[in-house]
């Protein structure tokens, strides 16, 4: 009884504490609360210890007493005991996952294409433009010991690239099957060319290096090229517009024979390498198989465009040549053809904006002809090209299989076009004519009349500026309804504002017989605007009946608010791509 009262009264006396629950039920909750809660287990002992002290048991008989002392003491004894073998828990290290347990690296790397949006592919491995950070290239390159049989590697458009590539180059050698680099744009430092340079030796296999749009990488070549072994398997390499210096181009030139299987050489878009052309040049003929030379935009002059041609004896192989976008070259063609027309596998040239000269028009209608083989030949944006005397034009001719003609912009007069058509219907394999920019072709349309109706293969055809009017529209229309033009894909009518309303009205309405076309332009010319009213209704039914239609261009045609909306709803409900102006 008298213990009971002592409870009592430490009840009343705690009743502050625990308005609602007995002092019991609080000292168990606390103590419960303690041993679910890690972080404070060291206080349990002592705050329980403390609790009971705040009771008077001196009223009770010593042995009584001594036996809640020793119980306390107990319960705490075995409450450190679990919270040690907690505590020790906790201090372990984690439990290493087993071999079994553990992914595998082929799971990690499917994974890992996963979080990329990618399908896993163990040959190809495709991440161009996937926003790739710092952290995916070094765990790529953790994931390539898993990736024995792995091909090709593309990375380009990925500017994180730079200044990690050294993490990805260390692990190459798990991937000595690899063929295919490509890292376009990927922002490379000095150190990634070096490190990428040390990896040649790692990579027997490699065929295909790519690392255009770089621009760290002009004045830093010789680190990339002094690494090469002789013997090389290496069958492209392309270095665009890298910013490539003098220096870069000597230090090429002077491992050409350690490439010889080189097929594909491509350094365009390097304005100062021009200056070392003639170095290269004298080391072509190291690489004998070559079937690819770019050097658009390189900054030739005439010495070396000489040097160049010197160079072509060499290259019986070369199935393409591009020196176009090399304005200093005018003028050199008189001296530098000699070799040209020994290219008897040469399916394309590309001399466009180079300002042929009425002198070098007389060489290239002599030479040209002579290449038996060529299926492009683009002269764009040569104004000499349409006045010349001699008639290059009309030899093409000779030519049978091209597929492929480029004369914009060439200042074409009715008498060079005329001789164009004429031998236009001696090259039965023409799928592109692109005419655009010459303005004698307005009106004059007629002419290639008989060419078009025998030009069966024609997908791409190109007037734009051509100052037609409605009768040239007309006639297109008519071939198509009689049979011809049946292959058309693209047509190319845009900037030309001389055509009456009534001329596209006539246009939209036999529009629906062009059943290949995939890509139409009408668009005005930027400085000008004109109401489509009267023949808007035309063009929209044609073109519900175009299902191959996926582009149509119409800048700068007024619409209504409600022809807006029409076509608006047409490009949603038919997955079309129709600009137009709002």
């Amino acid at each position: 009884m008298e213990e009971t009262d002592d409870i009592k009264s430490c009840q009343d006396k705690h009743k502050e504490n625990t308005p609602k629950s007995s002092p019991f039920d609080f000292v168990i909750k606390q103590f419960q609360g303690k041993r679910s809660s890690s972080g404070k287990r060291k206080e349990q002992p002592s705050a329980i210890k403390e609790f009971f002290r705040g009771f008077d048991f001196g009223k009770s008989e010593g042995k009584d007493r001594r036996e809640i002392e020793k119980t306390e003491i107990n319960n705490s004894g075995d409450d450190d005991q679990s919270e040690k073998q907690d505590l020790s828990a906790e201090d372990e290290p984690p439990r290493l996952v087993s071999e079994e347990e553990s992914p595998s690296g082929k799971e990690r790397f499917n994974q890992f294409m996963e979080k990329l949006g990618k399908k896993p592919n163990t040959k190809n491995l495709d991440l161009n433009n996937c926003a790739l950070s710092a952290a995916d290239v070094i765990e790529l390159a953790s994931l390539l010991p898993f990736l024995p049989e792995l091909e090709e590697i593309s990375l380009s458009w990925n500017g994180c690239v730079g200044g990690t590539l050294k993490s990805l180059t260390v692990q190459l050698h798990h991937v000595n099957l690899l063929k295919v680099l490509r890292l376009n744009n990927c922002r490379l430092t000095a150190e990634d060319v070096t490190s990428l340079g040390e990896a040649f030796e790692v990579v027997p296999q490699l065929e295909e290096l790519d690392l255009s749009w770089n621009s760290s990488v002009g004045g830093k070549l010789s680190l990339l090229t002094k690494k090469l072994q002789k013997g090389c398997k290496l069958k492209l390499l392309k270095i665009t517009d890298c910013n490539l210096m003098a220096k870069d181009g000597e230090s090429l030139a002077e491992i050409l024979n350690a490439i010889p299987n080189l097929e594909v050489l491509d350094l365009s878009i390097n304005k100062h390498i021009g200056s070392s052309m003639k170095v290269i040049a004298q080391d072509l003929k190291n690489v004998p198989g070559l079937k690819e030379l770019n050097l658009h935009m390189c900054g030739l002059k005439q010495d070396s465009l000489q040097g160049l041609d010197t160079a072509l004896q060499h290259l019986a192989e070369l199935r393409k040549l591009d020196i176009s976008g090399n304005k200093e070259i005018g003028g050199g063609f008189k001296d530098a053809t000699v070799h040209l027309a020994s290219l008897k596998n040469l399916e394309v040239l590309d001399l466009h904006q180079c300002c042929v000269t009425e002198e070098d028009m007389t060489v290239l209608s002599q030479v040209i002809p002579l290449l038996s083989s060529l299926q492009k030949l683009n002269l764009s944006s040569n104004k000499n090209v349409g006045v010349s005397s001699y008639p290059l034009l009309g030899r093409l001719r000779f030519l049978p299989k091209l597929k492929s003609v480029a004369i914009s912009n060439c200042g074409l007069g009715e008498e060079s076009f005329s001789s164009l058509a004429e031998a236009a219907l001696h090259l039965p394999e023409l799928e592109i004519l692109d005419l655009s920019w010459n303005k004698c072709v307005g009106g004059n349309l007629k002419l290639l009349w008989e060419a078009l109706k025998l030009a069966t293969e024609i997908q791409v055809l190109r007037l734009s500026s051509c100052n037609l009017v409605a009768e040239d529209l007309a006639l297109l229309t008519l071939l198509m309804q009689d049979g011809h033009l049946a292959r058309l894909r693209k047509l190319d009518l845009s900037y030309n504002n001389n055509v009456s309303d009534e001329g596209w009205a006539v246009f939209c309405q036999g529009l629906a017989v062009f059943k290949e076309l995939s890509e139409l332009d009408i668009s005005l010319r930027p400085s000008s605007c004109r109401d489509c009213g009267m023949w808007f209704s035309e063009l929209l039914a044609a073109l519900t009946k175009l299902p191959a239609l996926a582009e149509l261009g119409m800048q700068r045609w007024v619409l209504s608010e409600s022809q807006r909306k029409r076509l608006e709803n047409f490009n949603e409900d038919n997955k079309r791509n129709i600009r137009f102006d709002c």
